[in-house]
């Protein structure tokens, strides 16, 4: 049996994303001063497509969902299509060339400035309050979903960024649970898990390989990556200062050499039970028991502390739901939904499935499974450390993102410096803004 203990933000003292820039074209969805009031007919015969991503699992899930919505909306039939994530978002990109994007879509967030700015998704402002139920969600939620003051998105569910300590692995080496603290604590930590382990564990990798890490870096100190223009909150030196944390973690031999990250690729080395902390999302739980086998504890810790009192993390979106601004049917879309973030009988159905259900209706009626728990009583645990998201990001960050990842690994193995990296990173982060 899985085991996944929380522990708490007070001892802490605190997916795949892509973003490259498309040429695509559409029509406007209007803004919410112009919009008309939603009216709906509920005996309107119509017929609306649902795409998402996922898997044969998640399908049914949906096919449940769309059941139970037809018995109160009999009228409204759901025609569902779903495909893996990289093809989910090549099918969207041909669709949305030739103006054919499906009424309703799971959204990833890395994707929602990109396809908003172009006019391809449907303002929701005028269907907020009304045919979308917004009790349930708090502003903080709902301002995730909004580009340029217009809601584009509302969030189905929601993580954060998160410490995972492999507990079953801490035994066997003999060395002591994290107990929380300041980066330079967290790296002390590391180094006597390492030794403790002997060559066969180490206590992480090195976390400056994370842009995360160094955005609730920045975050602490009031700055996101990005304004809401889409221009960088940094310098140059500010991220050459960041890589250098990194260097005498590998000099030290503190943490998991890069040739064997290499060689266990395409698992990470918490995965693969070589390190025993990981600093991530934390609905990557369900992933990492998978892999590490029955009986493994876990526990979910908040991140290490940049400034006390800071507000530098905050709820991310697992996914959103948005709808097409060409579609034909934008109220019974926006029923729709609605009852796939807000209704009891959708939370009983996917339970965590899409994340920690964003909506506390949907909440309510989720049987959460122990991780699921833990999730939620981890996000709760960090509410004096969540401050407002960023802004929604920019075009082309997850190309920015992968480049910072591959800059981390050249750290890694020492053939650049941190101000060559940040020098590399600030040309391709040019080429990115300016195309």
């Amino acid at each position: 049996m899985f085991n996944i203990r929380t522990r708490r933000a007070g001892l802490a003292a605190v997916a795949l994303t892509a973003g490259a820039a498309l040429a695509l074209t559409g029509c406007s969805g209007g803004s919410s001063e112009e919009a008309a009031a939603p009216t709906f007919d509920p005996n309107e015969e119509v017929t609306l497509d649902l795409a998402f991503w996922g898997n044969d699992i998640r399908a049914g899930l949906y096919d449940e969902a769309i059941a139970a919505f037809n018995e109160e909306y009999p009228n409204i039939k759901v025609n569902a299509s779903f495909l893996g994530f990289p093809e989910y978002w090549e099918k969207r990109q041909t669709e949305a060339a030739g103006g054919g994007l499906p009424d309703v879509m799971q959204f990833d967030y890395s994707y929602l400035r990109q396809y908003s700015e172009n006019g391809l998704l449907l303002d929701l402002g005028p269907y907020l309050g009304n045919i979308i139920d917004t009790e349930p969600l708090s502003e903080q939620i709902l301002g995730i979903g909004v580009v340029d003051d217009v809601t584009t998105g509302i969030p189905t569910s929601t993580n954060a960024w998160a410490l995972f300590t492999n507990d079953t692995l801490l035994s066997q080496v003999g060395a002591e649970p994290f107990e929380g603290g300041d980066w330079g604590d967290y790296a002390d930590w590391q180094a006597d898990v390492t030794a403790a382990g002997a060559g066969a564990v180490f206590g992480g990798t090195d976390y400056t390989g994370r842009i995360q890490n160094f955005e609730i870096q920045q975050r602490a100190k009031g700055d996101d990556l990005f304004t809401e223009d889409g221009e960088p909150n940094f310098t140059e030196e500010d991220l050459a200062d960041f890589w250098a944390q990194g260097t005498p973690l590998h000099e030290d031999g503190t943490v998991i050499g890069q040739q064997k990250l290499e060689e266990i690729y395409p698992k990470s080395a918490f995965d693969a039970g070589l390190t025993a902390s990981e600093l991530t999302w934390d609905n990557f739980g369900a992933g990492y028991l998978g892999n590490l086998g029955e009986g493994t504890e876990l526990t979910l810790n908040a991140p290490p502390v940049t400034k006390e009192g800071a507000k530098d993390l905050y709820l991310k979106p697992s996914m959103l739901h948005s709808i097409s601004a060409k579609t034909e049917h934008p109220e019974a879309a926006a029923t729709l939904v609605n009852f796939l973030v807000n209704s009891p009988e959708a939370g009983a159905i996917f339970g965590t499935n899409r994340g920690l259900p964003a909506s506390e209706t949907m909440l309510e009626g989720a049987d959460l499974d122990p991780l699921g728990q833990q999730i939620r009583d981890y996000e709760a645990s960090i509410a004096d450390r969540l401050g407002d998201a960023p802004p929604v990001p920019i075009v082309g960050y997850g190309t920015l993102e992968e480049k910072f990842r591959q800059l981390g690994q050249e750290l890694g193995f020492g053939t650049i410096t941190p101000e060559e990296a940040a020098k590399q990173f600030f040309s391709e982060m040019d080429v990115v803004l300016n195309q």
